[in-house]
Order: structure tokens, then sequence, then C-alpha cells
């Protein structure tokens, strides 16, 4: 089980993305909160994720995550990227039939 992790200094967008209930990594912070073995520290306003002191994952708030090491919680990750591509790319289309429209 995680700590409590100070949020002081991590970026404003990564925390949306993890403790809003709608957030794109929320399910994966909360699949972390049940496993023993990882640990996270925030640096450089990026979540930093080890298990049993490996590094197996950065978090960020506006870039796409850094996948360190191949680990269960990445294979989590991956469902989670789907779905935020698939929201971005569905925002994209219609931000290009919006353009269209005013000329």
């Amino acid at each position: 089980m995680l700590q409590n992790i100070d949020t002081t200094n991590m970026c404003s967008h990564l925390q949306k993305k993890l403790f809003d209930e709608d957030g794109a990594f929320h399910q994966l912070w909360l699949q972390m909160q049940d496993d023993p073995e990882l640990t996270a520290v925030v640096r450089s306003r990026q979540l930093h994720i080890y298990r049993n002191g490996k590094k197996v994952l950065v978090l960020k708030g506006k870039s796409e995550p850094q996948i360190v090491r191949e680990d269960p919680i990445c294979d989590f990750l991956d469902s989670t990227k789907k779905c935020v591509s698939n929201c971005l790319c569905s925002q994209k289309r219609i931000t290009k039939s919006n353009k269209t429209r005013k000329r």
C-alpha cells in the first residue's frame, strides 16, 4: 500500500489525471493503492513509481507516461492510454470539422 505522497511539487495537470474520478490515470492510481510492492515519489513535478526499489514508470502531466521497465502496472496503463488517445482523436475530429464550417 502506498504511503502518503507530498503533492505540493506535483504538476497540477498530473494531479487532475491521478486524483479526479474521471482523470486519465485515476484507475491506475487506485490499483497502485492495493499493491504493497509499489512506492512512489514526486520528482521534477512528475510521479516516479518503483516496484521493490526499481523504477518502472514515470507519470507526467502533459507528456506521455514513460515506461522504464515492464511491469504489471504498465499493462494497466496501456489500457488507459488507449482510452486517452481515442478521446484525443475524437477531439481533433471535432476541431477539424469546426474549422471547415467557419470557412
